[in-house]
């Protein structure tokens, strides 16, 4: 009876021996699985990592492209502001609101009947108007200028600071050479509308983050 039960004993024993390799195999797999899972997670993380230092590296030198571009237009045309947009109608209708006009600005005499761009103490906004006079100092050479707009009623002394009747040439910062029209109304209604602006913002930073190489 001893002999037995010893004989099922180890028979026992020795079945149990397969389910319990089985185990661990299945254990070892599913460990692998789980490794594998972890090394593809940390890889996408990477590869998200080097997406993004990849697109703001782009965005940084569309940047510097931008400021490049318009630092040379400065040099080149000797305008502080190359690029304006006309934001009133005061001188239509030659140009009207939202027309983008080109500047340049030379050692050459200021004449009438030009086109400048000015600035007048105190304000931060360029005007354009049109030169309706020119005055020569006798004692130093130097211009005196008075401007005007095509759809005004009367020259532009109203618009200078108090006691001024004059515009000297370090007023002036270009000269129209050209234009655009209709062009720079996204400029006028981001400004009037600052709402627009932040959803165009919000829109091209969506794109950017979705955005894929």
């Amino acid at each position: 009876m001893a002999g037995l039960n010893s004989q099922v004993l180890h028979a026992h024993s020795k079945s149990s021996f397969p389910v319990y390799s089985t185990a661990i195999a299945l254990e070892e797999e599913a460990l692998r699985e789980m490794g594998l899972i972890g090394e593809s997670m940390d890889s996408i993380k990477t590869l998200q990592i080097r997406s993004t230092l990849s697109q703001a590296a782009t965005l940084g030198m569309i940047v510097a492209s931008a400021l490049m571009i318009w630092k040379g237009l400065i040099c080149i045309t000797g305008s502080s502001s190359p690029v304006v947009v006309v934001l009133s109608g005061s001188m239509e209708p030659g140009f009207k609101r939202g027309d983008i006009l080109f500047l340049r600005m030379t050692k050459d005499p200021i004449r009438t009947g030009e086109i400048v761009v000015f600035n007048v103490d105190g304000k931060d906004i360029p005007i354009v108007h049109r030169v309706i006079e020119v005055h020569e100092r006798q004692d130093n050479g130097e211009v005196d200028v008075l401007t005007k707009g095509d759809h005004n009623p009367k020259d532009d002394r109203f618009l200078y600071p108090y006691g001024q009747l004059w515009l000297q040439r370090h007023h002036i910062m270009g000269r129209a050479v050209g234009f655009l029209p209709h062009v720079g109304w996204v400029t006028i209604i981001m400004t009037e509308k600052p709402v627009v602006k932040y959803i165009l913002i919000g829109v091209m930073a969506l794109l950017f983050i979705t955005s894929k190489e």
